[in-house]
């Protein structure tokens, strides 16, 4: 089993994580009314500070701006000095000359590494002129020198001839005969000094990615942006496949806009998520694994940062401003909070130990200028708990309408929020419920929560992870993307109701766990709304996404009691992870015929999970005292341990399936151990690997296929 790991680690490119003998269950106990947290369990790891890191292009308006003047000599040509052109993967970064990019603008670090590559440089020595309109001549010498060309600007022609040859040569553009359009082979009348189109960049880039190698055969679903059917038939395979990459996003209202123009700014975002390192060709090990970095399944928006934000984070702890700031201890009762401003806290607590009763929070308006710096360290959030501060809540009324206006936020080690008896509303995407990140602590009891936006988990957590506790009340979500708990954390929930009303009910992500006992829990996930339904549609999903959001190890699922209802598609889903799951008498109800009980297979990687072919799920399955109905799938390239114990039944089948990438194969994919009190009633014929039976099987007329060739029936 340990091999089959380190094997999928080696091929994306990841150090060795060694996995935990057992798992130990060290969740924090109950408190009583009025008490504080107390420290966690010796021992027990909080997670890494969050960093940055690359993310999707931001979506907003596209800024106006005039085209700037290129500089004498050939466009984008780096100074002297400078990083040679077409030199990538380069750790350092060189300073920005230019006066008109702000060291704080979100796009600031974007410029700096395009520039640092010798991608892209400035109109003149100072001036980089961001809003400035990007032509073909420009972009297609930048994909020249990428691919390590230099341009030869002593020949007589034009300065861009020799780039527009090689990208005929490798088909990024279709020869039109005499290189003026007459023909229209590109889809479009193709002129090299003329600005270029949303639609015709993607195009351009798109067909870059292929000659690269690049995998870009996964489509995305363009019915969710209001404006698809203005996408020229030219341009829509094109266009779907930087979406489902997350090259390129919608923006805040829904839209594509492919007819309208890039700036600058937005071509450098792109250089840098398909040429600096973000996407590998396929089969790669360099750095992180083929994919564009993006967020998890479950948290990431359908159409990009609303309100012209972006992903990446800043790189550091950025939380914004705040309404109102509490840093002294004390008790307040009765009080209202509220914020419109962006980038701003209704309420923030730093570094005190705070009791708040009957208050009121209100985030109303005001929208974070970078998505990952709201989910990773609470800015524009509703209520942010920073800066080990120690908070009770009790008895109160937290609304969100803002984006990325989370409810309740717990950021850092030594920081922990107790809340109790007390309503979350948030109804923006990328606005959870409660949010839990750099091994902050949150413990909540009796609460109503309700989100309605999209990437809006009821109980959340992101980067650095964290110690969540739940006991008691109802979590609902309604977003696409927006599982009732979402962890990269240590999460237990205790006799509560989780429901996803158009997500997938419960999402792990990494080396994290998700233990439940006595709770009813239902998911409903879209077959075509959300951002992996086109990989699998399913219940409770256990991955590794590697965007850096969790750290490489064995995701922990355990449920005890309670009701699990999946109302579309698989029950389980697990693709490139360890798993170790534990199932004890919980009623499992699958509305879907269709849907397996358990899918545990590679992916086709287009989402960044690992290296297609050899991304493919280890886990770990233990049934106690408990019923399963339905079939069981494993592909070549992932294994099963099977154990039913302590009377559990099984009414189904269990199969080998070929790995759909066609990776190499590996042993023991699926090893079913049978205990004397345990039943499997077969459905239909199975193929395993070994089978241990000291329980009963009734083969109600189907066969048993072994690995050795063995055929087992009545």
């Amino acid at each position: 089993m340990k091999r089959n790991i380190l094997a999928v680690m080696l091929a994306a490119g990841m150090a060795f994580t060694s996995l935990p003998a057992v798992y130990a269950d060290d969740t924090a106990p109950a408190l009583t009314d009025g008490e504080l947290p107390p420290d966690l369990p010796e021992g027990k790891t909080m997670g890494e500070t969050p960093g940055g890191g690359m993310g999707e292009m931001p979506s907003g308006e596209t800024p106006n701006g005039e085209q700037g003047e290129m500089p004498e000599g050939e466009p984008g040509e780096m100074p002297e000095g400078e990083a040679p052109s077409g030199e990538s993967g380069s750790e350092q970064t060189s300073a920005l000359p230019f006066t008109d990019v702000a060291s704080t603008s979100w796009y600031y670090s974007y410029i700096q590494q395009a520039y640092s590559l010798g991608l892209i440089s400035g109109v003149s020595d100072t001036s980089f002129q961001p809003d400035g309109m990007v032509t073909a001549a420009q972009l297609l010498s930048i994909l020249y020198r990428a691919d390590g060309n230099s341009s030869d600007t002593s020949s007589s022609g034009n300065w861009y001839d020799s780039a527009v040859t090689w990208a005929k040569e490798n088909s990024i553009i279709l020869d039109d005969s005499d290189g003026n359009g007459t023909n229209n082979a590109n889809g479009w009348t193709f002129s090299a000094e003329s600005n270029l189109t949303r639609e015709q960049v993607i195009v351009i880039i798109y067909r870059y990615m292929l000659y690269k190698g690049i995998d870009v055969s996964a489509e995305g679903d363009l019915s969710a942006f209001t404006d698809s059917s203005d996408v020229s038939a030219y341009a829509e395979e094109a266009v779907a496949a930087l979406v489902s990459r997350g090259v390129i996003s919608g923006d805040d209202a829904g839209t594509l806009r492919p007819g309208s123009t890039l700036t600058r700014v937005e071509v450098s975002v792109i250089l840098i998520i398909v040429i600096g390192g973000s996407v590998q060709p396929s089969g790669t090990a360099q750095g992180q694994p083929e994919g564009m970095g993006e967020k998890p399944d479950g948290e990431s928006p359908e159409g990009g940062m609303p309100g012209g934000g972006s992903f990446g984070g800043s790189g550091e702890i950025t939380q914004g401003t705040a309404a109102t700031t509490i840093d002294e201890d004390g008790d307040y009762s009765d009080e209202t909070y509220t914020s419109t401003g962006d980038d701003e806290n209704a309420l923030r607590i730093d570094g005190a130990t705070v009791t708040l009763d009957n208050i009121t929070v209100s985030k109303s308006a005001g929208s974070s200028s970078n998505t990952e710096d709201g989910d990773f360290y609470g800015m524009n959030v509703a209520l942010l708990a920073t800066n080990g501060a120690q908070v009770i809540i009790t008895d109160s009324e937290i609304n969100s309408s803002a984006q990325n206006g989370n409810g309740v936020f717990s950021y850092g080690e030594g920081t922990v929020v107790k809340i109790s008896d007390s309503t979350i509303t948030t109804t923006a995407d990328n606005s959870g419920g409660i949010q839990t990140t750099g091994g902050g602590t949150t413990y909540a009891y009796d609460l109503t929560v309700n989100t309605s936006g999209s990437s809006a988990a009821a109980i959340r957590s992101d980067r650095g992870g964290g110690t969540v506790v739940v006991d008691g009340g109802t979590y609902t979500s309604n977003g696409y993307n927006s599982p009732a708990v979402y962890s990269t954390a240590d999460i237990t929930v205790s006799d509560a109701d989780l429901m996803a009303n158009n997500s997938e009910a419960l999402v792990i992500e990494g080396q994290n766990s998700i233990k439940l006992n006595d709770c009813d829990v239902s998911g409903n996930m879209s077959d075509t709304k959300g951002t992996s339904s086109d990989e699998n549609v399913h219940n409770v999903m256990i991955y590794q996404s590697m965007s850096g959001d969790a750290e490489v190890g064995t995701s922990v699922f355990t449920m005890e009691g309670g009701s699990l209802t999946s109302n579309n598609g698989d029950v389980f889903y697990v693709t490139n992870t360890h798993t170790l799951i534990t199932l004890s008498d919980v009623e499992i109800i699958s509305e879907d015929s269709e849907g397996v009980l358990f899918r545990i297979t590679g992916n086709s990687a287009s989402r960044g999970w690992g290296t297609a072919g050899a991304n493919g799920a280890q886990a770990e399955l233990t049934a106690e005292n408990q019923t399963l109905e339905g079939d069981i799938v494993v592909d070549t390239i992932s294994t099963l341990d099977f154990d039913l114990t302590d009377g559990s039944v099984l009414t189904g089948t269990i199969n080998i399936i070929d790995n759909e990438q066609g990776g190499t194969a590996v042993s023991d994919n699926a090893v079913v151990t049978i205990d004397s009190d345990s039943v499997w009633n077969l459905t239909g014929d199975c193929v395993i690997s070994e089978l241990t039976n000291k329980g009963t099987i009734n083969f109600n007329g189907y066969t048993i296929t072994l690995a050795d060739g063995t055929v087992l029936s009545e």
